[in-house]
Order: structure tokens, then C-alpha cells, then sequence
């Protein structure tokens, strides 16, 4: 089993979802990003550090069984700015405010900023919906490069 697929598989069993996972050369250091799962948000609003504790420990017991070799874990919140990595991120924040970079221009314009609208499309040539200065736009999702939550204060 791979590294990604055996921690996504252990932050699933404990009720979290995995948002990204970051890697230092040859796997030395890892960050790993949890959520909650829509609709299971606790009313004080994100992840704890308690849920962050709870994840970091059984990740390090699975890593000593599956001998996984690495220096140091960091289990932590995706933050207010939270990226959005999988399709299943763009169905769950519908009208939230999100900032995309493109990989290839669109128009002359790479950066977009804007309410999102939705995805379309079927699997593997989904287009994500995108409201920005009255225009709605639909973005082939292969060609975003980065996509984030803009944080409401």
C-alpha cells in the first residue's frame, strides 16, 4: 500500500478526511491536513487540537507496523484559506468565495476570484463554475493549478 493511500485510509477510519498531504524530499517530513466531513462540522467550527492529537497518534502507531521511515509528522487544520484538492471539495463549498490559478491562461487571465457556482461535466472532464465581476465562467478543473477558499472575517 502505497504512503498517501495508507494515511488516507487511517484519517477516514478515525472520522476526518484528508485534505493534502505534504512531503519533504525522500518522505522525511510529513504534513498531513485534516477536516471534518461535510455535514458532521462541530459547532465551534474546524479541526482541534485534540482532533490533530488524535490523528497524529494513530498515524505514528500505523507507521511503526507498516515501518514507515520518516523524521517527523505534523497533523494540522487546513487553515481559513483551505485548498481545494478533489471534486468532492468543489460540490462541498458552493457558494463560498474561492480564488483560483489557472496552469494555462484563459483569455489573457490566469488568476480568478469569485463566488463558485458548482462543477459540470462527467468524470474526468469536469468544468468548475465560477462567478467573478458578473460573469460566469466555467474552468476545465485539469487546468487549475491552485484553488483556495478566500477566509470571511
Amino acid at each position: 500500500m502505497q504512503l498517501d493511500e495508507l494515511i488516507e485510509k487511517t484519517v477516514l477510519g478515525l472520522g476526518y478526511v484528508l485534505v493534502e498531504l505534504e512531503r519533504s524530499p525522500r518522505a522525511r517530513l510529513l504534513r498531513v491536513f485534516i477536516d471534518h466531513p461535510e455535514g458532521s462540522r462541530p459547532e465551534a467550527g474546524g479541526v482541534s487540537i485534540d482532533d490533530c492529537t488524535l490523528v497524529s497518534n494513530q498515524l505514528t502507531r500505523v507507521f511503526m507496523v507498516e515501518n514507515v521511515d520518516y523524521d517527523r509528522l505534523e497533523v494540522s487544520s487546513p487553515g481559513l484559506d483551505r485548498p481545494l484538492n478533489k471534486v468532492a471539495d468543489y460540490h462541498r463549498f458552493v457558494g463560498s468565495e474561492v480564488q483560483l490559478k489557472l496552469r494555462m491562461p484563459v483569455g489573457n487571465q490566469r488568476n480568478f476570484r469569485g463566488v463558485l457556482e458548482g462543477i459540470v461535466g462527467e468524470p474526468g472532464m469536469e468544468k468548475v463554475c465560477l462567478r467573478a465581476e458578473d460573469a460566469l465562467h466555467e474552468l476545465a478543473l485539469e487546468n487549475i493549478d491552485r484553488a483556495r477558499l478566500v477566509p470571511k472575517f
